[in-house]
Formats: structure tokens, C-alpha cells, sequence
């Protein structure tokens, strides 16, 4: 059998969405090999994205990857395929397995089959949509999209949503994240398949190992508007002004570290709060084995948090904004706080501090629900199952 996985960013481009497509080929491809269990024969796993190679080497992936294929090119493939799974509902591979009455797989990890941006996050205000798109008011939409791609993309932007929806909704089968994706969509033929990671290697980077007297503090991905940066750095100067010990990392980078850093600096806070930048590897490793607690205080409604999944599987204790998926997949192994309200998250943090034991104890916990949901097995064994259940049908 002939899979197909689609996304339109792939390796070398560091995130969620490309680690889950590389677990996922992996995963079809060593479930393949195990022979007559999957009663499919062998899957030839293909991943098809428009992302250049630059210096990575597509030849030590146990899967075919094809770069930034010609128009006619990606219709073949398509056509030669028996089953195409999309990563994000990317409308042109969409539209040629529609047209070429090959079942479509749509996995969502973001909210592009209701909102033109696709994140459900509406500017300038920075607030959640209340689903602008759905509910027919399109100016809202275009003013919103504009404020980040300028009119003409914003209306381009909408008009791709009509299709883009009709699309979905005519899928083999949609795919969603977390129940939270599944509600918010409301798409037919739609299953909830967590994501899974592999234990092994989270287990290579492992959170608090290391750890001193001093609470530390980290957050880890990109510095974006949407992850809601400055209620961590609000929160940490109203410990310092309690007079509460403790250090704070952002591990990664991005377009709201400027921003950030002038708010550290205007805080005098730069003894106790560092700015990484990407970290990777062992770099990676010894960083996050000082961490007490790693924090997401996300403002936009998360559909899953794959970091949390990742540190939960570490056994690392994760302070989460109660909002979107990311509450979902924490909740009860972790400490939720209310989403944008910093003085809620100070209160978390706080008691990390205050409660010595805190971290270790809930870490059992996050490792305990991490292993029991978001393993790599469990999510390869429903997606096969879904893939055989499409095929029959």
C-alpha cells in the first residue's frame, strides 16, 4: 500500500507539527515491517513538502521524502497513491485527492477549516475568536487577518477558508488533536487521536535531574504573540517583589524576544532571567535538567501543546494556561492557571516554590498520564486502524 503524507512544512523547520509528521511516517513504516499484523501488506510511507532540503540529509529517514514538487508532479504522486494523509488542511492536495477520488486523511492541528489565520486568535486585540468565520461576519476576518498580511492577503486568506472547509468536510476522515479541536470544528467523520511522542527519546533531555535550592523556571518554543510571554514575565517580577527566590529561561527564539527582553530589562530582572535562543542536542539536554517547571502561558486556544506532551513524558512538571487543548492534555498532572491572568500565574509558581516536592510529585503524575495516552504505539495503533477502517469502507 501507498501512503502519502503531506505537509507544507517539513525538516529542517524545527516545530510540533514536523516532529509529529516524522513520528508518524517512522511509525507507519516499522508498523509496516512487522508484517501481517496491519493485513495491509507492505506500506511505502511518501513525505511530500515545500520545504527545501538546505543541509539535511533526506537519505538517513527510513521514508522517501520528495521537496517542492512541481504542480503535475504532486498530481502523480497523488494519483499513484492509495491513501493521502494531510498534516493541516492544506487546500491544493486537498483539492487533487478530491479530484482524483483518492481518500483523504486531514489532520488538524491548527483551526484553518473555521478561521482564515487559522489560529482562532483575533488582532489586534490579541483575544480568542469568537468564530468570526463560521458566524458569516467576513470583515471581521479580513480586518483581523490584515493586521498580520496586509489586505490583499487577508482577502485572499478568506476566500481559500470557503474551499478549504468544503474540502474538509468531504474527507475520507478528520483527524483531531484533542477533544477540545473536535468541538471546536465540528467536522464530519471526525476521530480525537492524541499525539504521540517516543518515550525513549524524550526521556533523552529529562527535566529536573539537576536540580538546585532555586526554583527554575523555563519555557521552551518559539517567541511568539500567541503564547502569551509577558504574563510569565509579569509574573516572575511580582515574585521577585515578594521577595520569593528563583531564575526563569526562554529557551527558543522568535519575534517577541525584543519585546521581551525590554520588559526583563525594565523590570531589573536580568539576574534572574535568561534568554537561550535555540537550543538543541546536549546544549538542549543540560538546560532542561535544571528546570524545575516548564511554563506555557499560552493566550490562544492551544489545540494540543506538543511540549507539554514532551516534558509530561520526561516526567517534568508543566504549569499550563487552562485554555484550548493544552488544558486538556494536562489536566490532572499538572498546575492549570487562568489563561491571561498573570497574578493566577504567579499564584502556581509561587507554590512550586513554596512546596519543595511539588515538582517531583506531580512529575509521577505527568509521566504517568503521558505513558498511559500520548505514546507513539498508542497513536500509530489508531491510526492504522482508522487508515484499514477508511480502506474497507
Amino acid at each position: 500500500m501507498k501512503l502519502l503524507i503531506y505537509g507544507e512544512y517539513f525538516f529542517p523547520v524545527v516545530g510540533g507539527v514536523q516532529t509529529f509528521m516524522d513520528l508518524l511516517a517512522r511509525g507507519f513504516s516499522e508498523f509496516a515491517s512487522s508484517g501481517p499484523a496491519s493485513n495491509l501488506g507492505r506500506i511505502e510511507v511518501t513525505v511530500v513538502t515545500n520545504t527545501p532540503r538546505d543541509q539535511m540529509d533526506d537519505s538517513k529517514l527510513p521514508y522517501l521524502v520528495i521537496r517542492r514538487p512541481k504542480f503535475w508532479q504532486l498530481v502523480r504522486l497523488i494519483r499513484e497513491s492509495d491513501l493521502v494523509h494531510v498534516e493541516g488542511p492544506c487546500f491544493l492536495p486537498m483539492l487533487i485527492s478530491w479530484m482524483s477520488r483518492k481518500p483523504c486523511v486531514v489532520e488538524h492541528h491548527v483551526y484553518q477549516a473555521v478561521c482564515p489565520n487559522g489560529l482562532l486568535f483575533k488582532q489586534p486585540s490579541q483575544t480568542v475568536c469568537t468564530g468570526h468565520f463560521t458566524k458569516g461576519e467576513y470583515a471581521e476576518c479580513v480586518r483581523c487577518c490584515a493586521v498580520t498580511m496586509a489586505t490583499p492577503g487577508a482577502i485572499r486568506a478568506l476566500l481559500l477558508a470557503f474551499p478549504r472547509r468544503w474540502l474538509c468536510e468531504r474527507a475520507a476522515a478528520n483527524i483531531m488533536v484533542t477533544n477540545h479541536v473536535n468541538e471546536r470544528l465540528q467536522m464530519p467523520r471526525s476521530r480525537t487521536i492524541y499525539c504521540g511522542i517516543d518515550e525513549a527519546q524524550a526521556h533523552d533531555a529529562r527535566f529536573g535531574t539537576n536540580l538546585s535550592e532555586t526554583a527554575e523556571f523555563g519555557y521552551v518554543g518559539r517567541l511568539v504573540a500567541e503564547k502569551g510571554l509577558p504574563l510569565l514575565v509579569e509574573a516572575a517580577n511580582a515574585l521577585a517583589k515578594n521577595g520569593k527566590g528563583f531564575r526563569l529561561s526562554f529557551i527558543g527564539d522568535g519575534p517577541e524576544r525584543t519585546r521581551l527582553e525590554a520588559l526583563v530589562n525594565a523590570y531589573n530582572l536580568r539576574e534572574r532571567v535568561r534568554f537561550t535562543g535555540e537550543m538543541r542536542d546536549a546544549a538542549f539536554a543540560r538546560a532542561a535538567s535544571e528546570i524545575t517547571a516548564v511554563v506555557m502561558p499560552s493566550i490562544w486556544e492551544e489545540t494540543a501543546g506538543l511540549a507539554a506532551i514532551e516534558q509530561m513524558m520526561r516526567g517534568g512538571l508543566v504549569i499550563a494556561a487552562d485554555i484550548g487543548g493544552l488544558g486538556e492534555i494536562v489536566d490532572g498532572a499538572g498546575l492549570k492557571f487562568q489563561a491571561g491572568d498573570w497574578r493566577s500565574l504567579a499564584s502556581a509558581m509561587e507554590r512550586v516554590i513554596d512546596e519543595p516536592t511539588l515538582a517531583s510529585s506531580l512529575g509521577a503524575t505527568a509521566r504517568d498520564r503521558a505513558n498511559k495516552l500520548f505514546r507513539r504505539d498508542t497513536m500509530i495503533d489508531s491510526q492504522m486502524a482508522l487508515l484499514k477502517e477508511i480502506l474497507v469502507r
